[in-house]
């Protein structure tokens, strides 16, 4: 075992000797980090382990004692039940159990080191100074959906349930199962009946409904978007939704397995409920068969259930603990372009007066890195970037109404100490305040990222945050950015351990990797499917490319590969009493990077803080802490303004300050398709202003791929497109097909912008989601527990999307509409959806066409597309009455200037519709609220689902008065009211009015 301080003086091995040998004469010649510098141990995951022991065989549990109840809760003292097993770490003997009964619908369990005081935090506990905690409020132990009973049992000692009072229900049981508790594991199984439905744990690329047979590993890494491994974000949350099928004498039985959607759903109903493990440590869940197993490296349990009983209710218990998303910038809702490789301003303009001259809306332009100087965060380069330029460039877009986004990386350069032409202020300012991150002897931790060796805020320390938002501040007088995209933020390096102790005079150095575009480093990634209709080319392509991207043999190649044996040999730590192995933890979690290091391509777990903590304890909130600094530092340099900022690794609570997009993506159908349960389980994690790399990041798109994929993130509620250095560019211009496509869906997103901008008003105020899976809009369908290839956007927007190459149908399901539940309308003629012979049904969507649909029941207020929202918002309103099988419908309209942090004024319109028994129509307006800049006039009201006309002559008339007349067409039942521009006093929303016809 290597202690902490030898551990990180071993991990500069690598570059120390390199960086000897090198010649000091060859000063222009930029030193190239060796790709061994990345290489950490050879771990085996504790999950692949045949030899790893069973903490549930090995160890004793615990005993409760000493147990007092309040009408609040109760509390406990749990002590080992035998003799310690020590099979992961030392065994705690003491703990304190508490149990809070905070709200009717809310419960928390406590269960930590009895040695902890408030004067003694040599154990590390979450604080809620970085991450909220639910508070007890009105709770009580009579007033409680929820109830928590615990027994000890001779096998296994102290277990509990959390079981909802209004069903009967266990949610949640240990009983039978043994709690360990040790310094750096901590295990906790619960039962699961057979094909249990959980959504959540993340981050993870993986379908919506989890599964019962997979370890979800929660540790943010940077790592391109593998499928099923662990990425960016760390959210132990999940929702759980049980079905019954009810009998007919009203009894209910549980549903034990998956229904498909072609079997009748009318006779079930659902529960659901959700359960948040509050815990920064590493993490696994095993989902299996019968049971789910958390696991953490440290820290505490401390757990919070919600009884539900609806998905929309447990998201609005969750988000009370962890925080209200954001009310996002107007602006932010629109068309936003990006991509790794625009060269210069020049190059940047370019691209926005492309999207003009094929009259493509762009509200938002964004540079990757390219802009830096050097890469370095708030430095542009002098001459391809230089702030004159910059700011005359900004002053255009904003004349037009539209935006800039950089990129901000998490890491800051260190600059050369003998080369005083390598100054770099940032660095200098940082340092000075104690801002960064420090090995154990508390020399600056040193490790390795794009400008080169580089240093990590320490956002733990008032002074770290201070000192961003200054520099923020002083970066926005040059040049006058709109938001902030952060990234590389989990926190990465690309070195192991403190690499750049004693090689500062390398610097700026290169990573330890060829950057796409390098020699011997280009794209040969041809387009999905770039076979299927290009055959003869792609042959004469692949064998070019192949003869191409054959390696040369090196001796070091040779060498590297040579191996005398054929077996892996693997590292295996073993505990010591009353110490804690923090670069090597005796469990080995199932980390996605290297050999499951968690020192690989990340700050090592070794780094420690200006206040003593170490970063193992505290890994996966450093994407959450700089989401947080950066929108203080945006509201600083913009006063009053919604800050804008999208970040790369998130945790609970990030969605009040950010949102996020899904990283490193391939331009692949099947990562299209993953989108659609990334932004639905972003939904749950409180995070809704989610969208991925349209198009996608990683290899060559293609005019198919883009032209489906531009259509699908037209209703995401972050749009952007995005791709790598050196692939093809895939902006929507560059294709005929793909600048048709995206119009017709970027009209459709326009005319909903309202609506979706009065979405994130209800996420923001009550915790709604906006994208939603169809099982949360229809909960008592069995049959839709893992529909994820459609998704409603609120409650009245159905999108079915094409995501397989070549197709021109898409099958899909109509929720409620078989049923007679529901109706549905197609967006683009108005008409209503016949009702199918089948439930899974099969839609028309020819290249160009994306399936949108309006559900019934619903009105929307609706303006025109423009080419920026600013102008969007100028124009005119329009409402649809989408009439539901009762003949009645109704939504909502949330309206303010979109930009201020806190608006002066405000305005909420209510909107209903009814059909009385003669066929009349009526729609009421209610009014509230003073804000009056977009009461803009009323073009029309298109009334759907109608199914006969009016009478012959009748007048349409607004409070009484005759104000035009309707046309109604028999073959879409749809009836239109046109010509309404002068009535209102040419203000929609000047007050309460009725219309009738």
């Amino acid at each position: 075992m290597r202690s902490p301080s030898v551990f990180s003086l071993l991990l500069l091995a690598p570059c120390l000797a390199i960086a000897q040998s090198s010649t000091a004469s060859s000063v222009a010649a930029q030193f190239t980090v060796p790709a061994s510098a990345d290489d950490g141990v050879t771990l085996l995951p504790n999950v692949a382990d045949p030899t790893a022991p069973n903490a549930q065989v090995k160890c004793p549990g615990y005993t409760a004692s000493k147990v007092s109840t309040s009408s609040i809760g109760l509390a406990a003292h749990l002590t080992l039940a035998g003799a310690a097993c020590n099979v992961y770490g030392t065994d705690v003997h003491d703990l304190d159990l508490k149990v809070e009964y905070q709200t009717s619908s809310r419960l928390h369990v406590n269960i930590r080191p009895s040695h902890i005081t408030s004067q003694n935090q040599s154990w590390y506990l979450l604080s809620t100074d970085y991450v909220p905690a639910g508070s007890q409020g009105t709770g009580s132990m009579t007033t409680s959906d929820l109830t928590f009973s615990w027994a000890n049992t001779p096998d296994t000692g102290f277990g509990f349930n959390v079981t909802r009072n209004s069903t009967g229900d266990v949610l949640f049981s240990t009983t039978g199962t043994k709690l360990v508790f040790e310094n750096q594991f901590i295990e906790l199984v619960t039962h699961q009946q057979e094909n249990y439905n959980l959504y959540g744990l993340g981050e993870v690329i993986h379908g919506l409904r989890l599964g019962n047979n997979l370890t979800r590993t929660i540790y943010a890494a940077d790592v391109g978007d593998p499928i099923d491994s662990n990425l960016y974000g760390s959210h132990p949350f999940y929702l759980q939704t049980k079905y019954f099928e009810v009998g007919s004498d009203n009894s209910t039985t549980l549903v034990m397995e998956q229904l498909d959607t072609t079997e009748a759903t009318s006779n079930y109903t659902s529960s659901t409920h959700g359960v948040y493990f509050r815990n920064a440590h590493g993490m696994e869940v095993l989902l299996g068969a019968n049971n789910v197993t958390w696991r953490t490296l440290g820290g505490s349990i401390d757990l919070y259930f919600f009884s539900g009983p609806t998905q929309r209710d447990v998201t609005h218990q969750y988000l009370n603990v962890i925080g209200m998303p954001m009310l996002q910038n107007y602006w932010g809702f629109g068309f936003h372009q990006c991509r790794w490789g625009y060269q210069n301003w020049s190059v940047t303009e370019d691209v926005v007066d492309n999207y003009a001259r094929f009259g493509i809306p762009l509200e938002t332009i964004w540079n990757d890195i390219d802009y830096m100087f050097q890469y370095r965060d708030f430095d542009n380069d002098p001459v391809r970037f230089n702030y004159s330029d910059g700011k005359a460039f900004l002053q255009r877009l904003h004349s037009r109404g539209q935006h800039y986004v950089p990129i901000i990386d998490s890491a800051i350069y260190v600059p050369d100490p003998t080369n005083a032409s390598d100054a770099y202020q940032p660095f200098n300012d940082g340092n000075a305040t104690n801002s960064f991150l420090l090995n154990p002897d508390g020399s600056l931790y040193i490790g390795e990222v794009w400008p080169g060796y580089t240093v990590f805020p320490d956002w733990f320390q008032a002074s770290a945050k201070a000192w961003w938002k200054n520099q923020m501040v002083t970066w926005h007088q040059k040049l006058p950015v709109d938001g902030a995209w952060i990234d590389m933020s989990e926190v990465s390096s690309f070195c192991v351990g403190s690499c750049g102790t004693g090689n500062l005079t390398l610097n700026p150095v290169h990573p330890p990797f060829k950057l796409p575009g390098e020699p011997g480093n280009v794209i040969y990634d041809y387009p999905e499917g770039f076979n299927l209709i290009n055959a003869t080319e792609a042959a004469s392509a692949s064998s070019a490319s192949q003869a191409q991207a054959t390696p040369t043999t090196t001796a070091t190649a040779t060498s590297s590969a040579t191996s005398s044996s054929s077996t892996t040999s693997y590292l295996r730590s073993t505990p010591t009493a009353g110490q804690r192995n923090i670069n090597y933890p005796p469990y080995v979690i199932n980390h996605v990077q290297g050999n499951h290091d968690l020192a690989v391509h990340a700050v090592s777990p070794n780094a420690t803080h200006h206040n003593g903590i170490q970063e193992y304890d505290v890994h996966n909130l450093f994407g959450h802490q700089i989401l947080q600094a950066t929108y203080a530092a945006l509201l600083a340099a913009i006063p009053n303004k919604r800050p804008f900022v999208i970040g790369r690794s998130t945790f609970p609570g990030s969605g009040t300050v950010a949102g996020h997009w899904g990283g490193d993506n391939a331009s692949k159908f099947y990562y299209m398709y993953f989108s659609i349960p990334q932004a639905l389980s972003f939904s749950l994690f409180g995070i809704p202003m989610f969208g991925v790399d349209t198009c996608g990041f990683n290899g060559n798109s293609d005019e198919e791929l883009c032209n489906r994929w531009m259509q699908l993130s037209a209703f995401f509620p972050f749009y952007r497109n995005h791709n790598v250095l050196s692939a093809n560019s895939q902006e929507a211009y560059v294709w005929g097909s793909v600048i048709d496509a995206t119009k017709i869906a970027m009209d459709v997103r326009f005319q909903l912008l309202p609506y979706l901008y009065t979405l994130f008003y209800y996420a923001h105020t009550q915790g709604d989601t906006v994208m939603r899976a169809l099982a949360w809009e229809f909960p008592n369908d069995p049959s839709l527990a893992n529909a994820d290839r459609q998704f409603f956007l609120g409650p009245s927007i159905l999108v079915t999307p094409v995501l397989t190459q070549g197709a021109i149908t898409v099958d899909g399901v109509f929720p409620g509409l078989v049923e007679g539940t529901d109706t549905y309308y197609d967006w683009y003629n108005k008409s209503p959806v016949a009702v199918p012979s089948r439930k899974n049904t099969t839609i028309d969507a020819p290249l160009g066409h994306i399936p949108v649909f309006i559900r019934g029941s619903s009105i929307l207020a609706t303006q025109q597309m423009a080419m920026t929202t600013r102008d969007a918002r100028n124009t005119s309103w329009s409402i649809i009455v989408a009439t539901g099988v009762d003949g009645t419908a109704s939504g909502s309209l949330y309206l303010d200037d979109g930009e201020s942090l806190v608006p002066k004024a405000t305005k909420m319109v209510s909107l209903s519709s009814s059909t009385s028994q003669n066929g009349t129509l009526s729609l009421k307006v209610s009014v509230s609220g003073s804000y009056t800049s977009l009461d803009l006039a009323l073009a029309n009201v298109t009334f759907l689902g109608v199914q006969s006309p009016p009478s012959s002559g009748a007048a349409v008339t607004i409070n009484g008065r005759a104000v035009a007349n309707a046309t109604y067409n028999a073959a879409s039942k749809v009836l239109s009211v046109t010509g309404l521009d002068n009535a209102l006093g040419g203000k929609a929303w000047g007050g309460n009015w009725t219309l009738t016809v």
